[in-house]
């Protein structure tokens, strides 16, 4: 009818069976395989290979993200470049505006140089740059020289007056800068 409850020693019985089996194994059948010499050869072999293949795939995993962060920022980088060119043609307005308005009231003059403060921020915010000044010396690969001018006071092959301003965003030239070279004579 119902099944009779064991007690702690006959609960115990088969574990202690269990056991005595495990060890009447013999020492041969317990101990593992030996592995012969070229099977230990083959496995060293694959486990190179893996090993290998592993640090190839991390180093491909290591270029592909610095190559994805690097055309993230060039992306920005272009965006940015596109639109600041666009405001170029104003930025040189106002400079001009402020070249010529010696004669303009003073609060006139004081309002153009806030726009004008409020571009450089803004540019400054984007990381753009300018450069092309008086005095630097001239690279090709940052100005444009449209003439030459004996100018005692600046030295040869440097720039004695600057057209428009030249601008970048870290590597990439938004715009070289138009500029007229000393002959330093």
């Amino acid at each position: 009818m119902g099944k009779k409850k064991q007690t702690p020693a006959e609960e115990e019985q088969p574990i202690a069976a269990a056991e005595e089996a495990v060890d009447t194994v013999s020492e041969e059948e317990s101990a593992p395989a030996s592995v012969s010499a070229e099977e230990f050869e083959a496995l060293k072999q694959e486990y190179e290979t893996q090993k290998d293949q592993f640090l190839r795939m991390a180093a491909e995993y290591d270029n592909y993200r610095k190559r994805t962060e690097k055309e993230k920022l060039s992306t920005y980088d272009n965006a940015v470049a596109a639109a600041v060119e666009a405001f170029l043609p104003v930025v040189d307005n106002f400079a001009l505006a402020l070249d010529a308005g010696q004669s303009m009231p003073e609060q006139f003059r004081q309002g153009l140089e806030m726009i004008q403060k409020k571009f450089d921020s803004a540019f400054e915010k984007l990381r753009v740059k300018s450069f092309g000044e008086r005095g630097d010396l001239f690279d090709p690969d940052y100005h444009n020289a449209i003439s030459r001018v004996n100018d005692p006071e600046i030295e040869e092959d440097h720039i004695a007056a600057v057209y428009q301003k030249g601008y970048q965003i870290g590597e990439r030239i938004i715009r070289h800068a138009m500029v007229q070279i000393s002959n330093g004579e």
